[in-house]
């Protein structure tokens, strides 16, 4: 835990994670410049090198951070809780919509924090994702039960197909972080692709009554 940084308040927190999540979002790691971050944030270089020793620090940092707000907001909403997988769907829409309204710059970072190749990284972040959950333990962990869906569907291909169309999206709303994702907009979006999948993939929308996923 850096003590440094959770003794300050709320607002000078939030204004760095906000600067960081934007400008490493925006540049590959290498290309992220902590000068850059610091002015973000309304503070001194010198000062954000108190808070965290170096990028490298600051980097993992936001990413244990991402990492577990989102987890937080998911459980707060009692996603894995919901009755059936198309809600499971759309309470995490609603938790992480509520979370980007927050920290705008938050899934650009995610999303590229994801997929940085740089080796003073890449290890940590790919333990981070090993520990929060991987695509094919999130498959597990929802106990997708057959009787459910349309006869002989694959419902591991199902889900990766839902999950790449989902990153595809997200990817064409945020470009290369460039921009904030219109949060409302993506609210909307998303609510009609699972309105769209419920119907393409479940054998009837009322075969979710009274199911849970205990």
């Amino acid at each position: 835990m850096n003590e440094k940084f959770y003794a300050l308040p709320e607002k000078r927190r939030r204004a760095i994670l906000n600067a960081g999540f934007r400008v490493f979002a925006q540049n590959p790691y290498r290309k992220s410049p902590m000068s850059e971050i610091a002015a973000e944030a309304g503070i001194s270089k010198s000062l954000l090198f108190h808070y965290f020793r170096n990028k490298r620090e600051l980097y993992l940092f936001l990413w244990e951070t991402c990492a577990r707000m989102t987890m937080d907001v998911l459980q707060k909403e009692r996603c894995f809780e919901a009755p059936g997988l198309f809600e499971i769907m759309r309470r995490g829409l609603r938790a992480k919509a509520g979370l980007m309204r927050q920290y705008p710059a938050l899934g650009a970072f995610a999303l590229r924090a994801y997929y940085e190749r740089d080796p003073e990284v890449y290890e940590d972040i790919q333990a981070s994702i090993r520990h929060y959950g991987s695509y094919q333990s999130m498959v597990q962990r929802l106990k997708l039960d057959p009787a459910l869906f349309k006869p002989g569907l694959d419902l591991e291909l199902m889900y990766q197909d839902m999950y790449w169309a989902s990153e595809g999206y997200v990817r064409g709303q945020l470009g290369m972080g460039d921009r904030d994702v219109d949060v409302d907009r993506m609210e909307r979006d998303f609510g009609r692709m699972i309105d769209f999948w419920k119907k393409l993939y479940l054998r009837k929308e009322e075969s979710y009554a009274g199911h849970t996923n205990e």
